[in-house]
């Protein structure tokens, strides 16, 4: 039990704002060999789909302080973000998976309104895309 905390924290950490990477505990624990790897895989899946919810929700929220001086993020790059994902709509949240701009596009998509429905179900396939490619790489499956 204490393997699927240690990969759910990683995992939904990782997906929020601050930098941490779980692939490196899903290997860790698929090559201990003690849980299945479905299991495991389906463990960082759901954890890491829920950490980007927790940005969808802060996008939702911090929008209205965009203003002040202590948002994360300038005026120019916000409005790079937002132009972004305008122009390649909820289909850019397939790129949720990947480091430096999935995080930042699923604020984003809280920011600009994206129904929850539809985030959960690109956000969901985008990361546990990654975890099967990473599960099958690492059993040599590839």
């Amino acid at each position: 039990m204490i393997a699927y905390l240690t990969l759910a924290a990683s995992a939904f950490v990782a997906a929020t704002v601050f930098p941490l990477q779980s692939e490196a505990v899903l290997i860790g624990l698929m090559l201990a060999g003690e849980q299945p790897v479905w299991a495991l895989v389906l463990v960082a899946s759901v954890a890491n789909t829920a950490g980007s919810v927790v940005n969808w929700w802060l996008g939702g929220v911090i929008h209205r302080y965009r203003d002040r001086r202590w948002f994360p993020a300038s005026p120019e790059q916000l409005s790079r973000a937002e132009g972004w994902y305008r122009r390649w709509g909820h289909w850019s949240l397939m790129l949720s998976w990947a480091p430096i701009i999935g995080d930042p596009l699923t604020v984003i998509a809280g920011v600009l309104r994206e129904p929850l429905w539809r985030f959960l179900i690109l956000v969901a396939l985008a990361k546990t895309g990654r975890y099967v490619t990473l599960a099958l790489i690492t059993l040599g499956v590839t």
